[in-house]
């Protein structure tokens, strides 16, 4: 082992020992909102223990709680999509709990199923189209925008995205690798550009009507909703929403969720911070935070003028471990 690594060993050790020493909990998160801040500060004043905040990108989190190994200082793990939940299961850096607090509250489909991980907040992925253009005859399901008569209508970010590759997997598990093919294979005819830019750039492009149609993650609608921006605002009122597949298995959801490090220092504060997470008060606040949908109670804020709806409830589950053939599926259709 070299001097830099046994030092940068030595150093999580103390972390993490320190860390146990005082009351705290020691958290990873991929979630970057003032609102979330203020939520952890109520869980101290109500329980005197303290939250020890890490921010990163999931992914790097991810890594970064692998190569710290047994040394880890991290109690929890919040990271954003089913995939990327997935992901972490599979490198192994959760341990299964069980509290029937979370598991009563937190729908099974939404958990896994042996709890090393459990959904925190919701976002579907909706059909959104050009008001002034009107929702193309006979839209009504993801499978519809496949239908020929939406050539050069469609924009689309990258395959590549996760928030994509989770909606594949729905439709891979819904419909069968062939049935899921010839769907890839059709959007893309469809397409009006190449995949580029995020979910807020297909929104704009469709406001702008250099495409008719899209899929976005509805907390993408609710900033530009609830922006402070008029010419946000503006973007929002060129546009429609339609939750697909409301009459077969509802429209596809993914979500936030966090799991307890394997290595954990601090279980038994990690466990009581994820069942004040699943409270009334900490979902309101948590969803509301980033404009998604609670897991428990109704949605609130700007996302609520969108409506009510029937969600998929396909296992978050199926959405990582149909990822590497949803890989396959939109290279072979050339989704870029």
């Amino acid at each position: 082992m070299n001097l830099s690594r046994l030092i940068c060993l030595m150093a999580l050790f103390t972390w993490a020992h320190s860390s146990v020493a005082e009351d705290a909990v020691n958290l990873y998160s991929a979630r970057h909102y003032d609102t979330d801040i203020a939520l952890y500060e109520r869980f101290t004043e109500n329980t005197g223990i303290k939250v020890n905040l890490i921010e990163g990108g999931s992914d790097a989190l991810i890594e970064r709680i692998v190569n710290e190994g047994k040394f880890s200082p991290a109690d929890l793990l919040i990271t954003v999509d089913a995939g990327r939940l997935w992901r972490a299961a599979e490198k192994d850096i959760f341990q299964a709990i069980e509290s029937p607090a979370v598991n009563g509250r937190v729908p099974a489909h939404l958990r896994h199923s042996s709890g090393l991980w459990f959904g925190l907040s919701k976002r579907a992925r909706v059909i959104v189209y050009n008001k002034a253009k009107g929702l193309p005859e006979g839209l009504k399901s993801y499978e519809d925008l496949a239908h020929a008569d939406l050539k050069g209508q469609i924009c689309m970010r990258s395959s590549g995205n996760i928030y994509n590759l989770s909606l594949m997997g729905s439709i891979i598990e819904a419909n069968g690798a062939e049935t899921a093919q010839d769907w890839a294979n059709g959007v893309v005819a469809n397409f009006a550009r190449q995949p580029q830019s995020n979910d807020t750039g297909q929104l704009r492009a469709v406001a702008a009507g250099e495409c008719s149609v899209t899929v976005a993650n509805t907390y993408y609608l609710g900033r530009l909703l609830g922006s402070k921006k008029e010419a946000d605002r503006d973007v929002a009122a060129q546009l429609g929403v339609l939750f697909p597949n409301q009459d077969g298995r509802g429209a596809h959801i993914n979500i936030s969720g966090a799991g307890i490090t394997k290595y954990a220092p601090n279980k038994a504060n990690a466990v009581r911070f994820l069942e004040y997470l699943t409270s009334d008060f900490a979902q309101s606040v948590f969803a509301e935070g980033n404009n998604e949908y609670p897991i428990v109670g109704e949605a609130e804020g700007p996302i609520s003028e969108l409506g009510t709806f029937t969600e998929d409830s396909v296992s978050a589950s199926i959405l990582g471990q149909r990822q590497a053939e949803a890989v396959k599926i939109f290279d072979r259709a050339g989704w870029l």
